[in-house]
Order: structure tokens, then sequence, then C-alpha cells
């Protein structure tokens, strides 16, 4: 480009110093190569030229001083922010038990989305209110531009494309309907990249998936795994601690050969065991079919993708299993608890013989006696 640029200006400064020919200079002349008009005699140097088309191509791949935003490797702010609006933050919670969806539902009736299936576990928030960036882009019209919140009835919440500092003012909407708060809430963090632009409907990726619209069912899809993920960590970590205790008491067992726990908390054990299960298999719903996934087969897809991600199957075997170590440990304790009843039963049996035998060698030294006398 700088070379184009140079040959002309040569040429325009030449041109404005030549003067002007007078009309007697103007009559024919035999051609040669000094009499030649300027611009033939600068044919030869033209040609020389690269071609214009050339000098911007090579400007263009390599870069120049005045086009420095063509060089390789760079990435425009606009295509930046692009970027950054095709990510969504996804935050899964678990903070309850319970929450009542009824009540949440009718405090918050202008931000619920209806229902696209018959599942009554769970309701979805839309929030309208769009950051000033955002609004300037005129972005409304895409999902990922909105808020969302899936609240489901066993105690989790997931939230799309919402700010860490907006995150407690949203749970703290979830806690008002919410009962048997824990003292500890798990959370975990997912990411969904909105490619409009690809071939197939979705792709996964090491802790985000890419998805080529992202709509209200693929929400109501993520979330409900993220949701069962979450929660089946809550029920796990519980198990986990009735392996501990166990074991705990399996070890001073091998070490005094009995062990302390009475009746009452053996029974408590094992309806926390049964609860467990119950909740994971009822509440939870770890192993009913979505309806939105059984309709289609791209969230069927998504939603079998993300249950392979998260290892549900995995570690719902890995939670069964404990669970059959408690059960084997509470039977073995039951007919611990049990035989010591029965020896107990038997002492008490083998005493009252023995007064019995008592009072009537008693009563029979004291009738001899008697006669006696």
């Amino acid at each position: 480009m700088g070379r184009w640029r140079a040959a002309a200006s040569i040429l325009f400064n030449h041109l404005i110093k030549t003067p002007f020919p007078s009309p007697k200079s103007l009559s024919p002349k035999p051609l040669s190569s000094s009499n030649l008009p300027l611009l033939f005699r600068f044919r030869r140097h033209f040609s020389a030229l690269p071609s214009p088309v050339s000098v911007y191509a090579t400007d263009f791949d390599n870069g120049s001083p005045e086009f420095p935003h063509q060089n390789l490797g760079f990435v425009s702010q606009g295509e930046e922010e692009e970027e950054k609006l095709g990510k969504i933050p996804v935050k899964a919670y678990f903070l309850c038990t319970s929450i009542d969806l009824k009540s949440m539902q009718a405090e918050n009736l202008s931000n619920i989305i209806p229902p696209s299936s018959r599942s009554s576990n769970y309701i979805a928030l839309r929030y309208c209110d769009f950051p000033p960036d955002i609004t300037g882009l005129g972005m409304k019209n895409k999902a990922s531009c909105f808020r969302y919140m899936v609240v489901f009835q066993y105690g989790s919440a997931v939230l799309f494309n919402i700010e860490d500092h907006e995150v407690e003012s949203h749970l703290e909407m979830v806690r008002r309907h919410a009962s048997g708060l824990l003292t500890e809430m798990r959370r975990d963090d997912y990411t969904v990249k909105e490619q409009p632009l690809m071939t197939r409907d979705m792709q996964g990726g090491p802790d985000y998936i890419v998805l080529k619209t992202l709509d209200t069912d693929s929400i109501r899809i993520i979330g409900s795994v993220l949701g069962q993920s979450i929660a089946l960590d809550y029920f796990v970590s519980q198990v986990d601690g009735m392996v501990e205790g166990f074991a705990d008491i399996n070890r001073a067992m091998e070490k005094t050969g009995t062990f302390t726990m009475d009746r009452t908390e053996l029974i408590k054990l094992v309806g926390k065991a049964n609860s467990n299960l119950a909740d994971v298999i009822l509440k939870v719903g770890l192993f009913e079919r979505s309806e939105i996934a059984w309709r289609e087969a791209k969230y069927a897809q998504i939603y079998e993708y993300l249950r392979e991600e998260y290892e549900v199957t995995q570690r719902f075997g890995n939670l069964d299993f404990k669970l059959k170590f408690v059960e084997h440990n509470i039977r073995f304790l039951q007919e611990v608890i049990q035989n010591r009843r029965s020896d107990l039963l038997e002492w008490c049996i083998i005493f009252l013989l023995t007064i019995e035998n008592v009072i009537a060698i008693y009563e029979i030294v004291r009738e001899s006696t008697s006669v006696s006398l």
C-alpha cells in the first residue's frame, strides 16, 4: 500500500510542475521516446508496481500501521461483547428440604412461566429487568438476555444469568416459602453457551454445554438435572455421616467386644436411612423420565448428556451401596440388641426361679420344724 501511494504522489507532483504547452507546440511531431507523453513514459514504471489488489490483500492479511485492527489474533470489542453475551452462568443451590410452591407462585404471578408439562414439583420464573448494556444492544428478544430461576419442591433452586451480587435476594425469596432450612447451603456452578450458527442442536464441554438456541424448555431440562444433582450431593453426605458413625461403632466393638448404642438410637438410624432413600426416589424423582425430553429429541439429548456428565446413575448406585452397608449394620446391631434382651429375660427367669426355690425350701424347713416341736 505504501509503494502505490508513493508512486501516485510522484506522478501528481510532476504533472503540477510541468508547464502547460502553448498552441504552437501542439503541432504534430514524430513520436520518440523523448517526446512521448508523460503518462506513456511512466507506463513501464507503473507496470513494475504491484497490483493494488495484491497490496490491499497483503495489508489485510499481515496488518499495517494504517490498519492495526486487521492484525492477526486481534479480537474486536464487539466480538468480545458478543462472546460474553453468549455465555450464561448457571448456579444451583440446595438450601432446604421442602418448598411451598403454591404460596411462592401466588406471590410471583407476574414472573411465572406457564408450564409446558404436567410435572408439578417445580416452578420456573423469568425476570425482564435488563441491564443497561444489554438494553442498548437491542437484545431483548433473546432468551439469554433474561434472568431465570427454577425452584423445585424438594429444596433446590437453579439460577440462570444472575450475577453473584443478585443471588442472595433471589434466594431470600425462596427462603420465605421454605421449611427445613439447612445450616450449610450447598452450591454448584455451570455454564451454558449459546451459538446460533451451530449445525447441531447441542455440544458438550468441560463444565459447560453449547446450545444452538436457549429456550425455556432447555432451561427446565438443565435446571432439573442440576437441581437433582445438588440434592443428591446432600443426601449422599447424610448417608456418608451414617456410614462413618457405624464405622466408629465397629471399631469400638473390635476393641471391646460390645457397643453402647441403645434400641431407641438404632431405630432413629433406621428411620433416617429409609427417609433418605425415599426422598431421593420419590421427592427428587431421580428416575422419573422428563416429559419435555420425552416429547422432543433435542431436549432428550440435553437431558441424557447432563445426566451422564454429572454421573447421576453412578452416584445413586454408590448411594444405594452405602445404604445397603448401613442396612447390614443395622440388622446386625438389632440382632445383638435382641440377643441382649433375650439374655436379660433368661437371667430374670433364672432369678425368679431361684427365689421361688428358696421360698419353697424355706417353707419346707419351717413346716418340718413346727412338726418336730
